[in-house]
């Protein structure tokens, strides 16, 4: 069984999802709410999907198995996440969002949003007890017609960002959208255009492409490439398939790595304290930007957490973000006399606007500004098909046997520091950086690397993946 709690939401095959699992999990929750009881029976439950094949259908389970807990589904049709949790967040209820998020059209995935947000890793321990507890009978009959919600919960999306930049502050910015499959496609481009930005649709897709902010595949960075060189564009935009996770390209569509495009936004809404994962680039505490940065381990959930601690600590304006650029706006900003309200669930709307507004009130090219910001080179690959096992092996011993550690590094001068919050990221004498984490959402061994330069990053990169599947084979064998 594939099925888990990764870094955000439930996982899975397809096959092992679409079924008795997609009403055990969601009834599950329904049970964890009214046990606390936030939810009483015929309270209404906010279900939205991605554009993925299996999604039409595994709402139709979600649905079921809410109406069947005694409460009402409202059907919100397909949706980005963040739009969903600021619709649900607006009506103090909770949500389930059926989306497998970047990862291919064979798996998919439920994320739970209880009212005030985004359900932590305590809520994931207790739906999965009480799951466990549960009959796996087959789901019951999809409903026929699920409930509507009385507003547009995509136009509360728009407005949420459009009450904030003002009109017409992207003017004079070109900008093409890859479209792809993403749920915010059109959205997309009705804000930019909205806003005054001449926004050109690009590569809308009839299937699911599971485009990865964190490790983009090779025909994506061609396409980034071919577009930039055809015409000119100030930048070029994406979101991934549920749309919590942005994809921003200069004018010669070289892709901005997503903890760059975290603190370019988190600079614009002049942020104070900064929350983000161990993997993203060192360079954010060196750049001189924030008076606070606060690291976790990988995932939103822990971002989360970094963020409420940090708000309870003093702080004024709190912006996380991840390595793959989803960004949880922590407080409420004031700007220009206009506010944005919080939003700590992952959105990749805020990022692009923030990435393009800084590019149109500044007058400089997007790379300029990415640069200005003194990141060290960055790279990031996986090893596919890696049993968790293993990678869970190859990690606890360079973790805790150092002479093994200095052996493995000492092409790179040796090992100078360890950092064990999540997987093992290690600082070589070199300075340079190599970490190894085990994906929380399938079966994969994640490297990140650091250097001075983009070639070096990726040969160390290629290293790094060498190291890791030399190592995993021997242990194998």
């Amino acid at each position: 069984m594939t099925l888990k709690f990764g870094t955000s939401g439930l996982r899975g095959l397809v096959s092992e999802l679409n079924g008795p699992p997609a009403r055990s999990y969601t009834i599950a929750f329904m049970r964890m709410l009214l046990g606390r009881g936030v939810l009483s029976d015929g309270d209404e439950v906010f279900v939205a999907r991605d554009l993925r094949s299996s999604s039409p259908d595994i709402a139709g389970i979600v649905h079921a198995a809410i109406a069947e807990a005694g409460l009402v589904p409202v059907d919100c049709g397909a949706l980005p996440t963040p739009a969903l949790a600021l619709h649900a967040t607006s009506k103090n209820a909770p949500a389930v969002m059926v989306t497998g998020s970047h990862i291919p059209d064979d798996r998919n995935g439920l994320k739970f949003y209880r009212a005030d947000g985004e359900i932590d890793k305590r809520d994931e321990v207790e739906i999965v007890n009480i799951q466990a507890g549960l009959q796996t009978a087959a789901p019951t009959r999809p409903l026929a017609e699920p409930a509507r919600p009385g507003s547009d919960p995509s136009t509360q999306y728009k407005d949420h960002f459009l009450g904030f930049f003002p009109n017409g502050s992207l003017s004079g910015v070109r900008v093409g959208v890859y479209q792809h499959s993403s749920v915010a496609r059109d959205i997309i481009v009705d804000i930019l255009r909205t806003l005054g930005a001449d926004a050109v649709p690009l590569g809308r897709a009839e299937r699911f492409i599971p485009v990865d902010t964190e490790a983009l595949r090779p025909e994506d960075l061609a396409l980034l490439k071919d577009w930039a060189a055809a015409e000119p564009f100030d930048a070029i935009v994406s979101a991934d398939g549920d749309s919590d996770r942005p994809l921003v390209a200069d004018a010669h569509g070289s892709f901005v790595r997503g903890d760059l495009v975290g603190a370019i936004t988190a600079r614009f809404l002049d942020a104070d304290c900064i929350v983000t994962p161990i993997s993203s680039n060192s360079a954010l505490e060196r750049c001189g930007h924030f008076d606070r940065v606060v690291r976790t381990r990988v995932g939103s959930p822990y971002v989360i957490e970094g963020i409420s601690t940090a708000r309870s600590q003093g702080a004024r304006c709190v912006v996380g973000f991840e390595a793959n650029g989803g960004v949880l706006l922590g407080s409420s900003v004031e700007k220009h006399g206009r506010t944005l309200a919080a939003l700590r669930t992952r959105d990749a709307l805020l990022p692009i606007l923030c990435v393009l507004s800084t590019v149109a009130a500044t007058g400089r090219p997007l790379a300029e500004i990415a640069a200005s910001f003194g990141f060290l080179a960055a790279a990031s690959g996986r090893l596919e098909g890696v049993p968790t096992e293993n990678s869970a092996s190859f990690l606890e011993k360079l973790s805790t046997d150092a002479v093994y550690a200095n052996d493995m590094f000492e092409g790179l001068g040796g090992v100078a520091d360890i950092d064990n919050r999540d997987g093992v990221r290690i600082t070589a004498r070199n300075r340079e950086v190599v970490h190894f984490r085990a994906s929380g959402n399938a079966p994969e061994l994640r490297c990140y690397t650091e250097a001075k330069t983009e070639s070096r990053a990726d040969e160390l990169l290629g290293w790094g993946l060498g190291l890791g599947r030399a190592q995993i084979w021997k242990a194998e064998v």
